[in-house]
């Protein structure tokens, strides 16, 4: 075996990428002059090459993460090397900028972890800012990389089975100081509200009083934890009793305290959600700890993972919240609307019954009070109903129903607005197709569907209504030539008031209601309602619903 100290810098580093995530090959490409350079290589059997231009090295270097457990099409050196199974991640330096690319590979099937990704992340930062430096030796390599993926699999379990910050940090950092051998690590994390930065949670693996050593509350700009707050940058310290920046009576105070449990060495990393600092962790130590710039960036991928999982957890708690505002909003609605608007569509019809007593712009202006506040009522009674459906108020009733009867009937139905609008309509429907479904319900999803094509096909355009069936499903589809829904918003459209970025900006009105019931009703019949593109613009909408038995 090829000891690591006799490798170049680049080729230990691909070493130690290999070991982190047990694979068994790895490489380092780096971007030299305007070209990709290999740097370093581990693993490969004699005479084989590896095209510094290779393709799926370009990728990475590109941004992209690569991340593929079985593919036989691999090409360039993949080709060559036959392999399976591709880890792969980009090299940053300090300014953020792609300058390399890592990448671990195996010829045979390899299912990557979760952890994978982040400990060959971790190393890959550690290329990005030593890529010079990092020799080690071959024994230090094999305790790197088990000290690596011993945390980095610790610290995932901690954060799968905790719900809040405060419930995870004792966990997550019992598992990171045992994985790394160090006597005490404490979490702090930014307030929402008032900004300040609080400890969450501590552990340490000695007995007896600690009150004065952990809880405390960090100054922005001052000590360790601190600094780190301000600036957003990791900091090391070998020895915090002859640090000497350590002024002022807080940090000296912080001094005597860690000094008094026998702690010298402070290791603190900022916890971030992209630019977003959201908190600190602080680890401590008893001595000064070799590769110390590994370790670092060791720091670094865990509080990476702990960012991105708390940066989760808040984006739910934030959808939960918004869910909660909008129950309130259709209950407001329910309760303070609906009476109000019966009385003016009542009042209004009366005076429109009245006709003959009014002026020519008294009878257009009660027309327009009646248009408008029935438009008005069509949108509190689908919001209503789409809030009865998806809270299980109001249940299904189904029975033998022919589909193609009860879509030629909604297609007639829209068929003077259709004409209006000058769409052409084509159909393609079989005579009868027999399921099991509430025909009231299955009406309204037709009509919403066929009204959003409707409302977003322009004049000219065409929308075509099929529906088929097999032994195993259902299937009905509306396509339209519209304005058609921008790829990475398509999952939305079944949303409650979600309409489209393209939608907003042409102006068409809507309330984004009528695919959210239409999705909820075909869910109460165990279907399946998408949305996809419709080439060269538009949109289709399948219903697939469960074959009759």
């Amino acid at each position: 075996m090829v000891a690591v100290h006799d490798l170049v810098p680049g080729d230990a580093l691909a070493q130690l990428a290999a070991r982190v995530v047990r694979a068994p090959m790895a490489v380092l490409l780096m971007v030299h002059d305007e070209a990709v350079e290999i740097f370093g290589r581990f693993g490969f059997v004699n005479g084989d090459r590896l095209p510094s231009d290779d393709p799926l090295g370009k990728q990475v270097i590109s941004g992209a993460r690569v991340v593929c457990s079985d593919d036989d099409s691999w090409p360039g050196f993949g080709t060559q090397l036959a392999l399976r199974a591709v880890l792969g991640v980009p090299v940053h330096d300090n300014d953020s900028r792609v300058i390399g690319a890592l990448l671990a590979m195996d010829q045979r099937p390899h299912r990557w972890a979760p952890e994978d990704v982040a400990s060959l992340l971790a190393v890959a930062r550690f290329g990005g800012v030593h890529p010079a430096s990092a020799g080690v030796d071959d024994g230090s390599a094999l305790r790197l990389a088990s000290r690596f993926r011993t945390c980095h699999h610790a610290v995932e379990r901690s954060l799968r089975a905790a719900r809040t910050g405060s419930e995870a940090a004792p966990r997550l950092l019992e598992a990171l100081a045992v994985a790394l051998g160090w006597p005490a690590a404490e979490l702090f994390l930014v307030d929402e509200k008032t900004g300040s930065l609080g400890a969450v949670g501590h552990w340490c693996d000695w007995t007896g009083e600690s009150a004065d050593f952990f809880g405390h509350a960090p100054v922005k700009g001052a000590g360790i934890t601190g600094r780190v707050w301000q600036t957003g940058r990791p900091i090391w310290v070998n020895d915090i009793t002859v640090y000497t920046d350590l002024l002022t009576p807080f940090e000296q105070n912080r001094v005597r305290v860690a000094a008094e449990h026998g702690i010298r060495t402070m290791m603190s990393v900022p916890v971030c959600d992209g630019d977003t600092l959201l908190g600190v962790l602080t680890c401590y130590a008893h001595s000064p700890e070799r590769h110390q710039e590994l370790l670092t960036v060791l720091l670094d991928g865990v509080a990476a993972q702990i960012g991105l999982w708390i940066a989760l957890r808040r984006a739910e708690r934030l959808g939960h919240e918004l869910g909660r505002t909008q129950d309130d909003f259709i209950a407001l609605v329910g309760h303070e609307l609906r009476t109000p608007l019966a009385s003016i569509t009542a009042h209004a019809g009366m005076l429109h019954d009245e006709a003959t007593a009014l002026t020519a712009d008294q009878q257009v202006m009660v027309e327009s009070i009646a248009r408008n506040a029935g438009s008005l009522q069509h949108t509190v009674n689908t919001l209503l109903d789409l809030a009865g459906l998806e809270a299980g108020h109001l249940p299904v009733h189904p029975k033998k129903v022919n589909l193609c009867t009860l879509i030629t009937e909604a297609v007639n139905a829209v068929r003077p607005r259709i004409a209006e609008n000058g769409i052409r309509l084509h159909t393609d429907l079989p005579s009868t197709i027999w399921l099991t479904a509430d025909p009231d319900r299955l009406r309204q999803v037709v009509d919403d569907i066929l009204a959003n094509a409707v409302l977003y096909t322009p004049l000219g355009g065409t929308v075509q209504v099929t529906a088929t069936s097999d032994e195993a499903a259902i299937q009905f589809q509306v396509a339209d030539s519209g304005i058609g829904t921008p790829t990475d918003e398509r999952a939305r459209v079944f949303d409650r008031f979600f309409r489209g970025s393209n939608v907003r900006h042409h102006g068409t009105v809507g309330s984004g209601l009528g695919l959210s019931r239409a999705r909820a009703i075909i869910d109460l019949h165990e279907g399946h309602i998408h949305l996809t593109g419709n080439a060269p613009t538009g949109t289709v909408v399948t219903v697939r619903l469960p074959a009759p038995p």
